[in-house]
């Protein structure tokens, strides 16, 4: 006999366990890794980070906020810092990184030139559809929609919707 319906509790892969804090009925999914190589990480009351969710620091932070939804293979990094607002959706497949690597030195390849380190803000209620990239320096504003497999690299404004690559304000609401 079969045991499709037997789900085995896994917790999810810490590292460096004591910079990260959670909140109140936080919920992680199958095959979570959670790596606060950097400042700290705090995740809010009532967040749900589904299968295969990865958050690293890279040296910087992560805070989320309470009522916050992070879909399945998200990655998202905290290298100049990341704060995301209350009751946010983050599909799957998102990206977030906060960080960008210099290239102005012909003379050096790119991997040794450091990198610029902004940071990324998203306010609260919004909607990060499937498959989005932001980038860093961009903040992006209360109650706005991000459209799937959008290119974030420039601030958007409260209740607005964006679309393409990069990604552009399609409708304001």
């Amino acid at each position: 006999m079969f045991n499709f319906f037997i789900k085995k509790s896994v917790k999810p892969i810490f590292f460096y366990k004591e910079k990260i804090l959670l909140a109140k009925n936080v919920k992680f999914n199958h095959n979570n890794i959670i790596n606060a190589d950097g400042e700290f990480i705090k995740i809010g009351e009532n967040c749900v980070l589904e299968v295969g969710v990865y958050l690293r620091l890279w040296g910087g932070s992560i805070q989320i906020g309470k009522d916050v939804f992070i879909g399945p293979y998200s990655v998202l990094y905290g290298h100049g810092g990341l704060i995301i607002g209350n009751n946010v959706l983050i599909a799957s497949h998102v990206t977030i990184i906060p960080a960008n690597h210099k290239f102005q030195d012909k003379s050096t390849v790119i991997m040794r030139q450091g990198e610029s380190r902004k940071g990324i803000i998203i306010e609260d209620n919004v909607w990060i559809a499937t498959g989005v990239t932001i980038l860093d320096g961009v903040k992006i504003g209360k109650g706005a929609i991000v459209a799937a497999g959008a290119v974030v690299n420039e601030d958007i404004p409260e209740y607005c919707v964006v679309a393409g690559i990069p990604a552009k304000i399609v409708k304001k609401y």
